[in-house]
């Protein structure tokens, strides 16, 4: 059986030797290597490229997440899993835009953090799960700012006039719709254009629908 090649890094040698023996237990993986900053790591890795390595987020110097960034880029073969103490969503995000294939918390059990290192060697992606259920919520709310930012230029009535540009309406169409000249809402189509800096109707269209303009009335609407 070919084992899993696994490199830890942490700067307490006493969390290296459990996280050592834990993986050395298994018939499927063995440690090939362990390092206590960044700079010993990335020597290390560059002569025993291995599959997985395990990332303490709080390393002395540059840190855990600069680390990940340097070593997937150079060595794109070698997946990095955060494991940390810490659950801030920030450090999350961050790990991830490293390069993390994966983030787990140091309280969770054994099975837990070997799970993570076959999925990470896999090729697959891994969240501990307390992490991903924020982080989603997270992600969630900020698309809910983004789609209401995106029509923070807009008056209501600017709002009103684009949703029926959207629906493929005519200016005349729209006009009897809101109760609005066809002169009036001939404006407020150029003036939307302008706020959304969009060339024409066409744009406008795919930015409501793109932005969930509509789904953004539901949700206003009585």
């Amino acid at each position: 059986m070919t084992k899993i090649k696994v490199f830890l890094v942490d700067d307490h040698e006493i969390v290296r030797l459990g996280l050592s023996t834990l993986i050395n237990d298994q018939p499927d993986m063995e440690v090939v290597g362990e390092a206590g900053t960044t700079g010993e790591a990335l020597k290390a890795i560059e002569k025993l490229r291995p599959q997985v390595v395990l990332m303490d987020i709080r390393l002395p110097g540059e840190g855990g997440i600069e680390a990940t960034r340097k070593i997937t880029s150079r060595f794109p073969d070698t997946k990095v899993v955060m494991v940390t103490s810490f659950a801030y969503d920030e450090l999350v995000v961050s790990a991830v835009r490293a390069g993390a294939a994966g983030y787990v918390l140091k309280q969770v059990g054994n099975e837990e953090l070997l799970r993570g290192i076959r999925a990470a060697a896999r090729g697959e992606a891994l969240l501990d799960p307390t992490v991903t259920s924020r982080l989603l919520s997270r992600m969630r709310d900020a698309e809910r700012k983004a789609e209401d930012d995106a029509f923070r230029e807009l008056s209501e009535r600017g709002i009103e006039v684009l949703a029926e540009v959207a629906r493929g309406k005519t200016n005349a169409e729209i006009g009897e719709i809101l109760n609005l000249s066809e002169k009036t809402v001939r404006n407020y189509v150029s003036n939307i254009l302008e706020k959304l800096q969009l060339n024409n109707r066409i744009e406008l269209a795919t930015y409501a629908v793109e932005h969930h303009l509509f789904e953004k009335l539901d949700r206003h609407s009585p």
